[in-house]
């Protein structure tokens, strides 16, 4: 599911981290694609493709491991049988708190995505001289600089962005795959409704919380140059000297990519759920 993700929306996702990092240096989607095909060619789309796929897939394992553990942990709370099939909110409510375990794999490998996606950004706007170019180079970097603990700048506001943020996003999914449904068991459904759900789902998630996801960006990536303020600090400084709209730069190649991406990830989800559950069962 999280290499699916990837695959189909990390052109979109390397704009989304630029336009949110440097919102002056481009006018909008498109001038920003433009500008980074002259500049660094095709391959300038996928910077940080690498982490990005060892964040998505390490984040999604953690998280629908946790998803079902949380599950459980809601029936409980509520005083269900371990097999009762739990209401589109309290499914929800069960995504939100796996989401907090999956942070603790996503802040890493998020930070060093984040900072190979604007490196041109960061050397062009004179905020470092020379550029680390692969993911090994930032890790070093990040240990040299800041030590282990580095690689967790950004950790309060990529809580504050997931807790909050899954609850909508499986809320979304579960509510749209129950239109589909329509008295249907949900498990029926094909790719279409569950591509349909999955990037409804998304969007839900990022529309909710993008101010959350812009400051995260600018925390992980500008703490390159130098100390970066924490969650508040920077939220103000970029409120006072830019406006409000600056915490939505980049929203609409999040967009697109919420819903690409996200289709693609519940789609790979379930069909290889499925797939793996025929296997457990034919044992």
């Amino acid at each position: 599911g999280g290499t699916a993700c990837v695959v189909t929306g990390q052109p979109f996702d390397t704009a989304k981290v630029k336009m949110q990092t440097f919102p002056n240096m481009y006018k909008g989607l498109v001038d920003c694609f433009v500008k980074t095909y002259k500049q660094v060619g095709f391959r300038g789309f996928y910077k940080g493709t690498t982490p990005a796929l060892l964040a998505n897939i390490a984040e999604n394992s953690v998280l629908f491991m946790c998803y079902g553990f949380c599950q459980q942990i809601v029936r409980r709370i509520v005083g269900v049988d371990r097999k009762t099939k739990l209401s589109d909110l309290q499914n929800a409510a069960a995504g939100s708190f796996a989401s907090a375990f999956a942070t603790l794999v996503l802040c890493p490998t998020e930070l060093v995505k984040c900072r190979l996606q604007a490196m041109h950004e960061m050397q062009l706007s004179g905020k470092i001289i020379q550029g680390h170019n692969t993911v090994w180079s930032v890790v070093k970097g990040v240990i040299q600089k800041d030590g282990p603990l580095g690689f967790y700048r950004g950790l309060s506001s990529t809580l504050l962005r997931e807790v909050p943020g899954y609850f909508f996003f499986f809320g979304g999914y579960e509510l749209s795959r129950t239109f589909f449904a329509s008295g249907r068991s949900k498990d029926e459904l094909g790719p279409i409704p569950l591509l349909l759900s999955g990037g409804f789902g998304g969007s839900c998630l990022w529309i909710a919380v993008y101010p959350v996801d812009c400051v995260k960006s600018r925390i992980q990536v500008l703490s390159m140059a130098g100390k970066q303020t924490g969650f508040m600090g920077t939220f103000v400084t970029v409120v006072r000297t830019e406006g409000v709209l600056a915490l939505y730069s980049g929203l609409m190649p999040t967009m697109i990519r919420a819903f690409l991406a996200n289709g693609a990830l519940f789609l790979a989800y379930e069909y290889s759920r499925k797939l793996m559950m025929k296997q457990i069962d034919s044992y």
